[in-house]
Protein backbone atom coordinates (compact mmCIF):
# COMPACT_ATOMS: atom_id res chain seq x y z
CA UNK A 1 0.00 0.00 0.00
CA UNK A 2 1.76 3.01 -0.93
CA UNK A 3 1.68 6.38 1.54
CA UNK A 4 1.67 9.78 0.83
CA UNK A 5 5.16 11.32 0.58
CA UNK A 6 6.18 13.43 3.72
CA UNK A 7 6.65 16.59 1.54
CA UNK A 8 2.72 16.38 0.39
CA UNK A 9 1.23 16.82 3.42
CA UNK A 10 3.25 18.67 5.97
CA UNK A 11 2.16 18.68 9.71
CA UNK A 12 0.19 22.08 10.66
CA UNK A 13 -2.16 23.28 12.80
CA UNK A 14 -3.98 21.25 15.42
CA UNK A 15 -4.12 17.63 15.52
CA UNK A 16 -5.59 15.16 17.91
CA UNK A 17 -3.88 11.97 19.38
CA UNK A 18 -5.51 8.96 17.59
CA UNK A 19 -7.51 6.34 20.16
CA UNK A 20 -9.01 3.24 19.42
CA UNK A 21 -12.32 4.44 20.25
CA UNK A 22 -12.71 6.69 17.64
CA UNK A 23 -10.94 4.46 14.51
CA UNK A 24 -14.01 3.63 13.11
CA UNK A 25 -15.79 7.15 13.33
CA UNK A 26 -12.42 8.49 11.45
CA UNK A 27 -12.68 6.00 8.61
CA UNK A 28 -16.69 6.17 7.70
CA UNK A 29 -16.95 9.89 8.07
CA UNK A 30 -13.16 11.26 7.43
CA UNK A 31 -13.45 14.82 9.12
CA UNK A 32 -11.65 17.41 8.69
CA UNK A 33 -8.63 17.13 11.30
CA UNK A 34 -5.25 18.24 10.30
CA UNK A 35 -2.90 15.40 11.31
CA UNK A 36 -3.10 12.84 13.79
CA UNK A 37 -0.35 11.72 16.09
CA UNK A 38 -0.43 7.66 17.28
CA UNK A 39 0.52 6.16 20.24
CA UNK A 40 3.76 4.18 18.76
CA UNK A 41 3.89 1.75 21.41
CA UNK A 42 -0.35 0.72 20.45
CA UNK A 43 0.89 -0.23 17.10
CA UNK A 44 3.40 -2.82 16.98
CA UNK A 45 1.47 -5.53 15.68
CA UNK A 46 2.67 -6.53 12.06
CA UNK A 47 -1.02 -7.25 11.03
CA UNK A 48 -4.73 -7.93 11.99
CA UNK A 49 -7.24 -5.49 11.81
CA UNK A 50 -5.83 -2.54 13.77
CA UNK A 51 -3.04 -2.50 11.37
CA UNK A 52 -5.28 -2.47 8.39
CA UNK A 53 -6.78 0.34 9.85
CA UNK A 54 -3.76 2.15 10.36
CA UNK A 55 -2.25 1.59 7.24
CA UNK A 56 -5.98 2.94 5.63
CA UNK A 57 -5.52 6.45 7.57
CA UNK A 58 -2.20 6.71 7.12
CA UNK A 59 -3.11 7.25 3.42
CA UNK A 60 -6.14 10.52 4.51
CA UNK A 61 -4.00 11.73 7.32
CA UNK A 62 -0.84 13.15 8.01
CA UNK A 63 0.53 11.11 11.31
CA UNK A 64 3.10 11.19 14.19
CA UNK A 65 4.85 9.28 16.18
CA UNK A 66 4.87 9.43 20.00
CA UNK A 67 7.20 6.91 21.99
CA UNK A 68 6.92 5.94 25.95
CA UNK A 69 9.48 3.20 25.51
CA UNK A 70 12.78 4.72 24.41
CA UNK A 71 13.46 5.72 28.00
CA UNK A 72 16.06 8.32 27.25
CA UNK A 73 17.51 8.84 30.87
CA UNK A 74 17.81 5.04 31.37
CA UNK A 75 21.07 3.51 32.67
CA UNK A 76 20.19 0.20 30.96
CA UNK A 77 21.83 -0.42 27.75
CA UNK A 78 19.71 1.17 24.66
CA UNK A 79 17.19 -1.06 23.56
CA UNK A 80 18.06 -1.48 19.99
CA UNK A 81 15.59 -3.62 18.98
CA UNK A 82 12.77 -1.47 20.58
CA UNK A 83 14.69 1.48 18.49
CA UNK A 84 14.17 -0.86 15.26
CA UNK A 85 10.26 -1.09 15.94
CA UNK A 86 10.29 2.26 16.06
CA UNK A 87 11.68 3.02 12.81
CA UNK A 88 10.23 0.55 10.45
CA UNK A 89 6.18 1.57 12.12
CA UNK A 90 7.36 5.05 10.89
CA UNK A 91 8.57 4.75 8.19
CA UNK A 92 4.99 2.21 6.87
CA UNK A 93 2.74 5.11 8.01
CA UNK A 94 5.11 7.62 6.79
CA UNK A 95 5.47 9.29 10.12
CA UNK A 96 6.75 13.19 9.82
CA UNK A 97 8.91 12.75 12.95
CA UNK A 98 9.17 10.84 16.24
CA UNK A 99 8.71 11.98 19.86
CA UNK A 100 9.43 10.80 23.10
CA UNK A 101 9.69 12.17 26.65
CA UNK A 102 12.61 13.44 28.84
CA UNK A 103 12.23 10.44 31.45
CA UNK A 104 13.55 6.93 32.05
CA UNK A 105 11.12 4.22 31.87
CA UNK A 106 13.26 1.35 32.90
CA UNK A 107 15.93 0.40 35.33
CA UNK A 108 17.32 -3.12 36.88
CA UNK A 109 15.81 -4.67 33.96
CA UNK A 110 12.27 -3.37 35.33
CA UNK A 111 9.89 -1.21 33.38
CA UNK A 112 7.49 1.25 34.75
CA UNK A 113 4.08 2.27 33.39
CA UNK A 114 4.98 5.63 34.65
CA UNK A 115 7.46 8.62 33.21
CA UNK A 116 9.84 8.71 35.66
CA UNK A 117 11.37 12.30 36.56
CA UNK A 118 15.11 12.95 36.23
CA UNK A 119 17.78 15.70 38.13
CA UNK A 120 18.52 18.29 36.38
CA UNK A 121 22.11 18.95 36.86
CA UNK A 122 25.74 18.02 34.53
CA UNK A 123 26.31 14.11 34.78
CA UNK A 124 21.99 13.64 33.76
CA UNK A 125 22.61 16.18 30.78
CA UNK A 126 25.69 14.37 29.58
CA UNK A 127 24.35 11.08 29.69
CA UNK A 128 20.34 11.89 28.55
CA UNK A 129 22.66 13.83 25.19
CA UNK A 130 24.80 11.03 24.54
CA UNK A 131 21.87 8.68 24.25
CA UNK A 132 20.09 11.09 22.57
CA UNK A 133 22.54 11.29 19.89
CA UNK A 134 22.48 7.26 19.79
CA UNK A 135 19.38 7.24 19.10
CA UNK A 136 19.29 9.89 16.49
CA UNK A 137 22.07 7.61 14.67
CA UNK A 138 19.69 4.96 15.05
CA UNK A 139 16.45 6.33 13.46
CA UNK A 140 18.72 8.60 11.20
CA UNK A 141 16.85 11.54 12.15
CA UNK A 142 16.07 14.04 15.40
CA UNK A 143 13.77 13.29 17.83
CA UNK A 144 11.64 15.55 19.43
CA UNK A 145 12.29 15.69 22.89
CA UNK A 146 9.11 16.48 25.34
CA UNK A 147 9.32 17.89 29.22
CA UNK A 148 7.17 15.72 31.29
CA UNK A 149 5.07 16.34 34.40
CA UNK A 150 6.56 15.04 37.75
CA UNK A 151 5.66 14.93 41.79
CA UNK A 152 8.84 15.20 43.25
CA UNK A 153 12.32 16.89 42.78
CA UNK A 154 16.05 15.98 43.37
CA UNK A 155 17.87 17.47 46.24
CA UNK A 156 21.21 17.30 43.31
CA UNK A 157 19.58 18.96 40.72
CA UNK A 158 21.83 22.30 40.27
CA UNK A 159 19.65 24.19 37.63
CA UNK A 160 15.75 24.93 36.60
CA UNK A 161 14.10 22.17 34.40
CA UNK A 162 13.73 24.69 31.55
CA UNK A 163 17.66 25.80 31.79
CA UNK A 164 18.53 21.72 31.75
CA UNK A 165 16.12 21.38 28.69
CA UNK A 166 18.05 24.78 26.80
CA UNK A 167 21.27 22.69 27.13
CA UNK A 168 20.33 19.26 26.32
CA UNK A 169 18.75 20.46 23.11
CA UNK A 170 22.02 22.16 22.07
CA UNK A 171 24.30 19.29 23.16
CA UNK A 172 22.20 16.61 21.48
CA UNK A 173 20.74 18.88 18.59
CA UNK A 174 17.48 17.40 18.82
CA UNK A 175 14.28 19.05 18.25
CA UNK A 176 11.17 20.32 21.17
CA UNK A 177 7.91 19.09 22.17
CA UNK A 178 6.39 22.08 24.30
CA UNK A 179 3.49 20.04 26.61
CA UNK A 180 2.11 23.59 27.93
CA UNK A 181 -0.30 21.04 30.60
CA UNK A 182 2.70 19.68 31.78
CA UNK A 183 4.89 23.06 32.37
CA UNK A 184 1.42 24.47 34.22
CA UNK A 185 1.19 21.09 36.31
CA UNK A 186 4.60 21.59 37.57
CA UNK A 187 4.31 25.17 37.96
CA UNK A 188 1.50 24.32 40.76
CA UNK A 189 3.25 20.91 42.26
CA UNK A 190 6.45 22.29 42.40
CA UNK A 191 6.74 26.33 42.18
CA UNK A 192 8.24 26.32 38.77
CA UNK A 193 8.21 30.04 37.16
CA UNK A 194 5.54 29.08 34.41
CA UNK A 195 6.33 32.57 32.19
CA UNK A 196 9.96 32.00 32.46
CA UNK A 197 10.26 28.72 31.00
CA UNK A 198 7.33 29.47 28.34
CA UNK A 199 9.86 32.78 27.45
CA UNK A 200 13.03 30.72 27.61
CA UNK A 201 12.13 28.00 25.26
CA UNK A 202 14.20 27.82 22.69
CA UNK A 203 11.66 28.62 20.09
CA UNK A 204 13.42 27.60 16.86
CA UNK A 205 13.73 24.11 18.39
CA UNK A 206 10.23 23.51 19.41
CA UNK A 207 8.50 21.56 16.50
CA UNK A 208 5.18 20.58 18.27
CA UNK A 209 3.04 21.76 21.31
CA UNK A 210 1.11 19.28 23.56
CA UNK A 211 -2.34 20.79 25.06
CA UNK A 212 -4.29 18.26 27.80
CA UNK A 213 -6.12 18.30 30.72
CA UNK A 214 -5.40 17.81 34.45
CA UNK A 215 -7.09 16.18 37.15
CA UNK A 216 -7.47 18.44 40.39
CA UNK A 217 -6.44 16.58 43.67
CA UNK A 218 -6.30 17.43 47.44
CA UNK A 219 -3.33 19.40 47.28
CA UNK A 220 -1.84 18.70 43.75
CA UNK A 221 -1.87 18.67 40.19
CA UNK A 222 -1.99 15.13 38.24
CA UNK A 223 -1.33 15.27 34.92
CA UNK A 224 -4.47 12.77 33.63
CA UNK A 225 -5.29 13.39 30.40
CA UNK A 226 -9.30 12.61 31.03
CA UNK A 227 -10.34 16.38 30.72
CA UNK A 228 -10.01 19.26 28.71
CA UNK A 229 -7.59 22.36 28.18
CA UNK A 230 -7.89 24.12 31.14
CA UNK A 231 -8.00 28.12 30.90
CA UNK A 232 -4.78 28.12 32.82
CA UNK A 233 -2.87 26.23 30.28
CA UNK A 234 -5.13 28.38 27.26
CA UNK A 235 -3.24 30.94 28.69
CA UNK A 236 0.19 30.01 28.42
CA UNK A 237 -0.63 28.64 25.25
CA UNK A 238 -1.52 31.91 24.39
CA UNK A 239 1.95 33.39 25.58
CA UNK A 240 3.68 30.74 23.44
CA UNK A 241 1.97 31.00 20.27
CA UNK A 242 2.15 35.23 20.38
CA UNK A 243 6.56 34.33 19.97
CA UNK A 244 5.59 31.82 16.82
CA UNK A 245 1.92 30.91 16.00
CA UNK A 246 2.87 28.17 13.82
CA UNK A 247 3.88 25.41 15.87
CA UNK A 248 1.83 22.08 14.95
CA UNK A 249 -0.52 21.47 18.07
CA UNK A 250 -1.90 18.58 19.35
CA UNK A 251 -4.55 17.59 21.74
CA UNK A 252 -4.24 14.92 24.01
CA UNK A 253 -7.05 13.07 25.74
CA UNK A 254 -5.74 9.46 27.09
CA UNK A 255 -8.17 8.51 30.11
CA UNK A 256 -11.88 8.90 30.06
CA UNK A 257 -12.08 9.62 26.20
CA UNK A 258 -14.86 11.51 24.89
CA UNK A 259 -16.46 11.98 21.69
CA UNK A 260 -14.50 12.23 18.50
CA UNK A 261 -16.26 15.44 17.96
CA UNK A 262 -14.96 16.69 21.50
CA UNK A 263 -10.85 16.60 20.50
CA UNK A 264 -12.20 18.12 17.46
CA UNK A 265 -13.49 21.09 19.31
CA UNK A 266 -10.84 21.27 21.72
CA UNK A 267 -8.12 21.29 18.64
CA UNK A 268 -10.52 24.07 16.63
CA UNK A 269 -10.02 26.24 19.74
CA UNK A 270 -6.11 25.70 19.21
CA UNK A 271 -6.42 26.99 15.77
CA UNK A 272 -8.07 29.95 16.65
CA UNK A 273 -5.26 30.66 19.40
CA UNK A 274 -2.81 30.43 16.90
CA UNK A 275 -4.53 32.60 14.34
CA UNK A 276 -4.94 35.28 16.69
CA UNK A 277 -1.07 34.53 17.73
CA UNK A 278 -0.15 35.13 14.38
CA UNK A 279 -1.22 38.77 14.54
CA UNK A 280 0.56 39.06 17.91
CA UNK A 281 4.39 37.48 16.30
CA UNK A 282 7.28 40.01 17.49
Amino acid sequence: MSVLSKDIRPISGAGIGLRSPHINDILTSLPDISWLELLADNHFAEGGVVTAQLDAIAEYYPLTLHCVGLSLASLEPLDKVYCQRIKALAKRVNAKWISEHLCFTSSMGLHSHDLLPIPYNQESLNHCANRILQIQDLLGERLLIENVSSYMTFNNSDRVEIDFIVELAEKADCYLLADVNNIYVNHVNQGLDADYYIDNLPIERVKEIHLAGYQQQQNYLLDAHNNPVSEPVWALYQRLVKRKADIPTLIEWDNDIPSLQTLLNEARKAELIMQKGACHEP
